[in-house]
């Protein structure tokens, strides 16, 4: 009887085991124009193998070899897939206060995660493979469970590096305005302190955060130099406290700053990277371009609550469009981040970035580059994700027509795949 329990036991685990020699599903596709994120110009009729979920060569002219299942996307440009660098899946549209309000005040934070997860869908179905999502909102930690439910395949959506709870000293974010007898959420972690910067910063990391994201600044005003001025939040030795806890911990420092005083402060404070902008000076430009700071400008989401929020956003979005163009000139690395979650994430594509870009100066080349090999760079994955190459992750959108000649057909993905699997299919 013993012998033949052992013997099932034996059968039953070499069947579980994969077969010696066995290699992964091999896919083969055709690509009529590739843009890889490399190279100047793209790629004709190239040939793309995947082995699980791997990019092995990328051949041009190449045959698919023998076995392997052949995807023909000879009519269609492939890419690399698309990444954001400044989301915030747990939210949906703030152009007011009341939107905002009535989220963390009449929405659970797990009724909040099952959007958030729906909303990394939609990311990914538009041909974003990779997000950077910088805050939950007052919804905690929800992101690090988003993330985690992604990876474990519970879910569908894009790779994610999380933030978790911004920071602003005590009384400097939303919720406010309310009676001081009702305890209302907080939309952040309020910390006060060099010594409580550290600990927010150690207690963040401990719960999943891969980076970490402050509030620089509050209260944008243009004075008479013309210059769009803020008020500074930290005091600079709690700002340097959390940038210096953080890369001890070998994470890095995401910084909310608009106005040219909170651009400053974050730049003392040596963050890596600036969020927003809009104020940036040309000292502050070329301070980024000798430190290799990134700036994330996210001009989407200026552009669509400018007009709901009225007072200085306006003049702010076209202060943005003349940053963006001497930026651009003097060499500052920008890559592509929307703030969606700003705004409904069923409201906009947030490939609409890639059209501001162009519109303000990009080459449309340059722009698929904002939004996949520089922001690979910012989030230190260039050995991932942001190009067609072997040995990264088969991440790969395709759109029907040419977005060298119409960066608006970033906006019509047909085509998506992540680690080899594919996702979305509707060229034709």
């Amino acid at each position: 009887m013993m012998r033949r329990l052992f013997a099932l036991i034996c059968v039953l685990i070499l069947a579980l085991l994969p077969a010696r020699g066995q290699t992964p599903k091999r896919i083969a596709i055709r690509a009529g124009k590739l843009i890889d994120g490399k190279g100047e110009q793209p790629v004709a009729n190239a040939l793309i193998l995947v082995e699980g979920d791997k990019i092995v060569s990328v051949t041009p002219g190449g045959a698919a070899p023998s076995g392997a299942e052949l995807i023909d996307l000879s009519r269609a440009t492939v890419l690399p897939g698309f990444i954001d660098t400044h989301t915030h899946v747990l939210l949906n549209g703030d152009i007011s206060a009341e939107e905002y309000d009535a989220q963390l005040l009449k929405q659970s934070i797990p009724y909040r995660a099952i959007l958030g997860a729906r909303n990394a869908r939609i990311a990914l179905d538009h041909g974003f493979t990779m997000l950077r999502d910088l805050e939950t909102e007052g919804a905690m930690y929800a992101d690090v469970d988003v993330k985690m439910a992604i990876e474990r395949g519970e879910v569908p959506g894009p790779r994610m590096q999380v933030a978790t709870r911004a920071m602003t000293p005590t009384g400097m974010y939303p919720l406010l305005g309310y009676s001081w007898e009702i305890e209302v959420p907080h939309g952040v972690q309020f910390v006060d302190g060099a010594d409580g910067a550290r600990k927010a910063v150690r207690e963040q990391v401990s719960r999943g955060a891969d980076w970490i994201k402050y509030y620089s600044d509050r209260g944008y005003h243009f004075e008479a130099d013309g210059v769009l001025h803020s008020r500074v939040n930290f005091t600079d030795d709690e700002a340097k406290a959390i940038v210096e806890e953080t890369h001890r911990l070998g994470k890095k420092v995401a910084a909310h700053a608009i106005g040219s005083d909170g651009i400053a402060a974050a730049l003392r404070a040596g963050v890596d990277t600036i969020e927003h902008g809009d104020g940036l000076t040309d000292a502050q430009m070329d301070e980024m371009v000798r430190r290799g700071i990134y700036w994330v400008p996210t001009i989407t989401v200026g552009a669509y609550v400018a007009p709901g929020r009225g007072g200085n956003w306006v003049k702010m979005v076209d202060l943005e469009k003349v940053a963006f163009q001497k930026a651009l000139k003097k060499g500052v690395k920008i890559a592509l981040g929307t703030d969606a979650g700003g705004f409904d994430w069923k409201a906009l594509n947030q490939a609409t970035e890639f059209e501001y870009y162009v519109k303000y100066g990009m080459t449309p080349m340059q722009a698929i580059r904002s939004g996949t090999a520089v922001a690979a760079e910012l989030l230190g994955w260039s050995d991932r994700i942001g190009s067609v190459e072997a040995g990264k992750f088969a991440d790969l959108v395709a759109v029907s027509g040419d977005p060298l000649s119409d960066v608006t057909e970033l906006e019509r993905v047909k085509f998506v795949m992540k680690a080899g699997t594919v996702l979305k299919s509707d060229i034709h």
